[in-house]
């Protein structure tokens, strides 16, 4: 065994199991790069891990109680662990860990470690204390709250990246408060990051090879980081200069809310060709009663105008959505205005969900429930409507040239895999030479909802530089 080798056999190994959205897939990369110099490596599997977080998302339907099970699971893992001389510290991380702080450690004595989404950069300081308790003691520490320092001040500085595609928080919190979202006392208000720690970030991505980012925040296009001229810059002006970056080829940008969907952000659509004409607006409802139930304070037309606007200024734009299905009060003619509203825009893929109370929020409080075999046939009525407009979409991209980012080989042996503008599947022939490239593609077939298709006659790739970290 080499020395290199014996070395790296020596490093403690930490598992992280990331539950929901990007952002937490986003935060999972940024602690993983802060226990790196305490001498972690990340494990695909919890099996002989000396650390094991469970990064936790809150959205969706009894996400406790699936995190109390995992836990379950894992108390067996420790116990083994323990019995052979060694120790594996749980921690639980993200959202249910802010909404459920020191419960978790009453009702999960195996949980070492509880830390909010605003705290995970006080980690390594948490395992010292953990680590430090002697005697068979152990100290159990929560860390729930929303501190007053910027966490990504004391994050490592630059990114690793090991794809050609890669998430980037640029703000976090939500002020809106809508009635039947826990994300206000989770992520707390809303907060942004300066555009010159953004676009450092980005360079330093681009610089690992990364071609493509996506801006992620709850809120994001309510993003108003200081900028440095000293003005608060908005979402569209942060684009227009990360599309200055050398090398960077695609921005996108989720979660939306339609309020903040302002002048200047419609107009970088129109005229920033590397922001993507694939936009996430999530509406939720079609109906102005339940939207002003939901609290989202924009109406349905309200919606339309905005859509309208954005095609104006994108012609060739497409549209996914959130919707909701069943909220507490929801009447037949509720649901036909959402499913008109679908029918109107053409929305080319949307998530669609029912309805189902989070403890804390005040649609948790409202009556009127919506019966869940009611629910459930409308979500069906939805997803069909919704399904439709997919595939038409799809169809609609076959005959087209559509430039791919090639991102990974294929299945199959010459065969690589790419994304179009509009985040579909590509599957065209080429060598793994190509990752990393953007190419003009002719699109031959659709097939379940990937495209496939033929790289474009006369498109010589420039080599692709080398990449700078792995």
């Amino acid at each position: 065994m080499t020395d290199i080798a014996r070395r790296n056999d020596t490093r403690r190994k930490v598992h992280i199991k990331t539950y929901g959205c990007q952002m937490n897939v986003y935060d999972t990369e940024r602690i993983l790069e802060t226990l790196r110099p305490l001498g972690f490596a990340a494990s695909d599997s919890p099996g002989g891990a000396d650390l094991v977080i469970l990064n936790t998302c809150h959205i969706r339907e009894k996400a406790s109680e699936k995190v109390y099970s995992e836990l379950g699971r894992l108390r067996a893992l420790q116990a083994r662990k323990a019995a052979a001389g060694g120790r594996m510290m749980l921690a639980v991380a993200g959202c249910v860990a802010q909404a459920e702080g020191a419960e978790i450690l009453a009702r999960a004595p195996q949980v070492d470690m509880v830390l909010g989404p605003q705290t995970y950069h006080r980690l390594p300081a948490m395992i010292a204390r953990a680590e430090k308790a002697g005697d068979g003691r152990r100290t159990r520490i929560v860390e729930t709250d929303f501190p007053v320092e910027d966490k990504f001040d004391h994050l490592p500085e630059g990114r690793s990246a090991a794809g050609v595609s890669a998430f980037l928080t640029i703000q976090e919190g939500c002020d809106k408060f809508c009635t039947f979202c826990v994300v206000p006392y989770t992520r707390g208000a809303e907060q942004s990051r300066p555009a010159a720690a953004v676009l450092a970030e980005a360079r330093a991505l681009v610089g690992c090879g990364v071609r493509e980012i996506t801006l992620l925040g709850q809120n994001v296009n309510a993003y108003h980081g200081a900028g440095p001229d000293g003005r608060d810059w908005r979402l569209g002006r942060l684009a227009r200069a990360l599309a200055e970056i050398d090398g960077l080829e695609r921005i996108r940008y989720t979660t939306s809310h339609p309020r903040d969907m302002d002048d200047d952000l419609i107009d970088a659509h129109g005229g920033v060709p590397a922001l993507m004409p694939f936009l996430h607006l999530p509406v939720q409802s079609g109906s102005d009663r339940i939207l002003a139930a939901m609290n989202r304070r924009h109406t349905a037309d309200d919606f339309r105008r905005i859509v309208a606007r954005l095609f104006a200024a994108r012609p060739d734009l497409a549209l996914s959505s959130d919707f909701i299905v069943g909220f507490p009060g929801e009447t037949d003619e509720d649901f036909a205005a959402t499913l008109k509203l679908v029918t109107e825009t053409g929305f080319a893929a949307a998530f669609c969900f029912k309805y189902s109370p989070r403890p804390g929020t005040p649609a948790a409080d409202l009556a009127d429930a919506v019966p869940e075999t009611v629910k459930a046939d409308r979500l069906a009525a939805l997803l069909q409507l919704i399904d439709a407009r997919r595939e038409a979409f799809n169809h609609g991209c076959v005959g087209r040239r559509l430039p791919v980012l090639i991102e990974k080989p294929g299945r199959r042996p010459g065969q690589v895999v790419g994304r179009s503008p509009y985040l579909q599947p590509v599957h065209v022939d080429g060598d793994a030479a190509l990752i990393g490239r953007v190419l003009d593609c002719d699109i031959d077939d659709l097939r379940a909802h990937s495209l496939f298709g033929r790289i474009a006659p006369g498109v010589l790739p420039r080599v692709r530089r080398e990449r700078a970290c792995a």
